[in-house]
């Protein structure tokens, strides 16, 4: 008797303290996130006060002759995640598709651990891939003066989504009840019909928070784009855009940061420019964290 409430104490007290680890680890990570962005407010909103805001949103980088233009590095940007995702998004939705409801199992075992191994690749290697050997195959292709384009850094952006977006695309689709495609088969739809028609829509929420998370990943690189752009900070708005260099907020973060001195406009807005793309994924964020409780809702009115 007294061994078994020794036993059940014990048992509370190890509950108790993994229920606290684990509240505070939430707590602490939200903690973490306001601390980051109270020091990029803290560093960058002097730059709204030191820099004249015709100047600041002008379209002309130049630190040197202070000018502080951040609208070159926005569109360089949204141009190369842009591209990245276009790219990204309907292949890495196929593959999910293939790996979970085409693939033979033995098959499935293979790719599944694989695309996981290519996630883990570091950014300078595929960076250097691009420089060596991606940029002169586009440059001669699509005979460009340079190699290093917005293109390019759109081709290595989307390489390094592809694996966050198969695998949690993957796990939705794998997720979606075996009843679905029964039911869907039993009623004489086709394989793909089923497919398209039936699972890919129950898992609609899963694979929308997949292309998601794969855009964050695309929006906030930073080396492989620095090596494959051609940071040229410029606003191109002609068709061939995309084939032109380009320079991102990222980057020009990653580039500058080490030499500019402390305390300087430039220093300040450096960080402004941080402040712009921690809002820019957080609005993106959240219009997928909206956009998936709708679909999840409306889920849950339909099976009701």
């Amino acid at each position: 008797m007294n061994a078994s409430i020794t036993e059940h104490k014990r048992t509370s007290l190890a509950e108790f303290a993994a229920e606290r680890l684990i509240r505070g680890s939430g707590i602490m990570a939200i903690v973490f996130v306001f601390l980051i962005f109270a020091f990029l407010l803290r560093e960058g909103l002097p730059a709204f006060t030191e820099v004249p805001l015709d100047n600041l949103f002008s379209a002309r980088w130049y630190p040197i002759e202070e000018y502080y233009g951040i609208l070159p590095l926005i569109f360089g940007s949204l141009v190369v995640t842009i591209g990245a995702a276009i790219i990204a998004m309907p292949i890495g939705l196929l593959t999910a598709i293939f790996i979970a409801e085409i693939a033979p199992r033995w098959l499935r075992e293979i790719l599944k651990p694989l695309i996981e191994v290519v996630a883990g690749i570091p950014s300078v290697v595929l960076g250097f891939f691009g420089v060596v050997i991606l940029s002169s195959l586009v440059r001669e292709t699509l005979n460009l003066p340079t190699g290093l384009t917005a293109f390019t850094g759109s081709v290595i952006l989307a390489y390094m989504a592809l694996p966050t977006i198969v695998s949690v695309a993957e796990d939705a689709l794998d997720a979606v009840p075996r009843s679905y495609r029964d039911a869907a088969l039993a009623l004489g739809a086709t394989k793909w019909q089923t497919i398209w028609m039936v699972t890919v829509k129950a898992g609609k929420s899963g694979i929308l928070t997949a292309m998601m998370l794969g855009i964050g990943r695309a929006i906030g690189e930073t080396m492989a784009v620095l090596m494959v752009t051609g940071n040229a900070a410029r606003v191109a708005l002609e068709p061939g855009a995309l084939f032109m260099p380009v320079r991102t907020m990222t980057a020009t973060i990653a580039a500058e940061m080490g030499e500019v001195a402390q305390g300087s406009a430039h220093f300040h807005v450096l960080f402004a420019i941080g402040i712009v793309l921690f809002v820019i994924t957080f609005l993106v964020n959240l219009v997928a964290s909206f956009a998936i409780f709708r679909q999840s809702k409306r889920s849950a009115r339909l099976l009701s």
